[in-house]
């Protein structure tokens, strides 16, 4: 599609090129004109035979207007569209913190998908993957920015209007940083900085200003949430017991003071002060919760407050918690999520439903920032290009004041990714499986436990028995591979999710089969497996490792990637191990197999058999076995 634009277009060149080749569009005198003029606030794109115009009040709605300018241009010559914004802000939050570091190239190109859906803020979740002068484990092989990579996503994203800020840690989440021994003395717990201290106070003080100065933006996100050991290590050894929230209290005064001499507006995760409120001392989302008015008085009023909810579907559910913020008397920002955790796929079932609850309750309540976060919890075998669909519903929500249609979703996801909403929402089925709550409400994993849980011990195989697995991953297989559109830029997102359905069609039951071929003493079976299906499993599983590999290091810095191949490493040996060992039984040189001798029971209270879904594990190494990955009295 040729365009001729006439108008004040010299500050949006810049985006236009960037986008132009992404969505067709070429620029010329003998193009179709296009008026681009400003307007009070609202988006407005429209098109005759011979003309077209996009008016817009603030730049990154330019780039939205072109794209839905293009977009119904391939399917009319005559539209009117009218948007008002219902968020001033919205955008995602890129967790940078758990081995996944986006390239710079790699948030480049997520940065026009971004623009085309007309967000307008981006949150870098650090921890520690930024420099700091003279701190030289802090990052260290962790894949950290440098100062000038932050600056160069900090300029892309201006050219489309969109206000890229730093969210870093404070208080707790910094065991990466923590870790190492010659940092020590700035170590309270684990995670937890020992605050109260001179050394933790500059360390601050220099966080926040590395952090902040590769951006424009003068907000910055200070983290403070899920900070449990508060108080507990070092600091209670030093000073003895004090309240949490004293303690907290006085700590924020001191970061404060450090943001608000460089002129930066701060925000914070609410949690710790809801918890701190809540009747048990621990429950963020305790409806009954009521902040007490010296708790309400002693928090400063220049910080906004960052409400966190990834899970609840009911609007009244969001309502109590919003209101139990009130009282805090700070602006209230909100953060949802799409469901890239602690899996190889994107629980859309929950994502979807959960935030087109939470950004309606959200414009009803007066809320005016929102954010869509994607954690990347243990080792991050997920991506953020996944999640796309997710944030697209963000942004459509954002520019409507009712629930987008799923036929507006699927053609604007369509669009602005190039990927039909149909092959995003396969992803899902990784996880939601048979037997499952509607859904996946319950948040399940199988698609990673299931991939890395030892076949001889079968630490989920109660889990899932009688679900007909292997034919729900080998259906799965054919539709990604069906669905696949190798023509599209981001095809290359479904080869990984393509050969771990190829790998779980034969791995997801295949302990089942062993423990009843041995508790059969069915031995010509055993040998069958051990000669046969366990080699095939560990090609399958090679097929998808190197996918995998393929895929981390088109998005992601290489630090990190070590884990997951360690984690493919560790599948490979103990197929290899179960083949050797089965062998051995069936040929006489050991007497039985003491792992299937084991009786299969349930991982945890949370499974079908009580409605609660198949199970959740969170962390890789309890998957991969029950037995002891380390045990060190004092890790320090």
């Amino acid at each position: 599609m040729k365009l001729c634009l006439e108008g004040n277009v010299a500050d949006l060149m810049p985006g236009i090129q960037m986008l132009s080749q992404e969505i067709g569009v070429e620029l010329g005198e003998d193009g179709v004109p296009v008026r681009v003029e400003s307007s009070k606030g609202d988006l407005e794109v429209g098109r005759e035979p011979d003309q077209a115009y996009i008016r817009y009040g603030k730049k990154h709605q330019f780039f939205r207007g072109l794209g839905l300018l293009v977009q119904h241009s391939r399917k009319s010559a005559s539209f009117h569209i009218r948007e008002k914004q219902q968020f001033d802000q919205v955008g995602p939050m890129f967790d940078l913190s758990r081995n996944a570091v986006l390239t710079v190239d790699s948030f480049k190109s997520m940065l026009n998908k971004m623009a085309l859906m007309g967000m307008n803020t981006v949150m870098l979740y650090m921890e520690d993957t930024y420099e700091i002068e003279d701190e030289p484990y802090f990052g260290y092989m962790r894949g950290r920015y440098t100062q000038q990579e932050l600056k160069e996503i900090d300029d892309y994203a201006d050219q489309f209007g969109i206000e890229a800020f730093p969210s870093i840690q404070t208080l707790a989440h910094l065991e990466e940083f923590l870790k190492w021994e010659p940092v020590k003395s700035y170590r309270d717990t684990k995670g937890a900085l020992l605050v109260g201290s001179e050394q933790t106070d500059l360390l601050i003080e220099r966080m926040i200003e590395a952090a902040n100065a590769p951006f424009r933006s003068r907000k910055i996100h200070i983290g403070m949430d899920e900070a449990e050991e508060l108080g507990r290590g070092k600091y209670l050894d030093a000073n003895g017991y004090k309240s949490r929230f004293d303690i907290m209290v006085s700590h924020l005064d001191k970061v404060l003071a450090a943001v608000r001499k460089r002129g930066l507006k701060p925000m914070m995760w609410s949690d710790m002060f809801l918890k701190l409120a809540s009747g048990n001392g621990d429950d963020y989302y305790d409806q009954a919760t009521s902040i007490p008015e010296e708790m309400a008085r002693r928090v400063p009023k220049d910080v906004d407050m960052v409400y966190w909810d990834y899970v609840h579907m009911e609007p009244e559910d969001y309502e109590k918690v919003i209101a139990n913020h009130r009282p805090l008397g700070c602006n209230l920002v909100f953060a949802g999520a799409v469901w890239i955790f602690n899996t190889f796929g994107v629980n859309y079932g929950l994502s979807l439903n959960a935030s087109d609850v939470a950004l309606q309750v959200c414009k009803q309540e007066g809320i005016r920032e929102v954010y869509a976060t994607m954690w990347g919890d243990d080792g991050n075998e997920g991506n953020p290009f996944a999640a796309l669909l997710g944030l697209q519903l963000y942004a459509e929500h954002a520019y409507s004041e009712q629930k987008p249609t799923q036929a507006q979703l699927a053609e604007r996801v369509k669009f602005c990714t190039g990927i039909e909403m149909e092959a995003f929402l396969k992803l899902k089925d990784l996880d939601e499986i048979p037997g499952q709550e509607p859904n996946n409400a319950k948040q399940s994993n199988p698609s990673k436990f299931l991939l890395y849980q030892d076949v001889l011990l079968g630490l989920f195989d109660k889990q899932i028995e009688s679900l007909d697995l292997a034919n729900h991953y080998a259906e799965l297989e054919r539709d990604i591979h069906d669905r696949r559109d190798k023509n599209a830029d981001l095809d290359y997102l479904f080869e990984m999710p393509e050969k771990l359905s190829a790998v779980l069609k034969r791995k997801s039951e295949i302990g089942i089969t062993l423990k009843q071929a041995y508790d059969a003493k069915d031995t010509d079976t055993l040998r069958h497996l051990a000669k046969n299906v366990l080699p095939a499993i560990a090609k399958s599983v090679q097929e998808l490792r190197a996918a995998h590999r393929t895929q981390w290091h088109r998005m992601f810095k290489p630090f990190g990637w070590e884990v997951i191949d360690i984690r493919y490493g560790g599948v490979l040996s103990r197929l290899d191990t179960a083949s050797a060992r089965i062998l051995d039984f069936v040929e006489g040189r050991i007497a039985r197999i003491e792992e299937l001798e084991q009786e299969r029971l349930v991982y945890s209270t949370t499974n079908r058999f009580n409605h609660k879904s198949v199970g959740w594990c969170s962390y890789y190494y309890r998957m991969a076995s029950p037995n002891v990955f380390y045990h060190v009295l004092n890790p320090f």
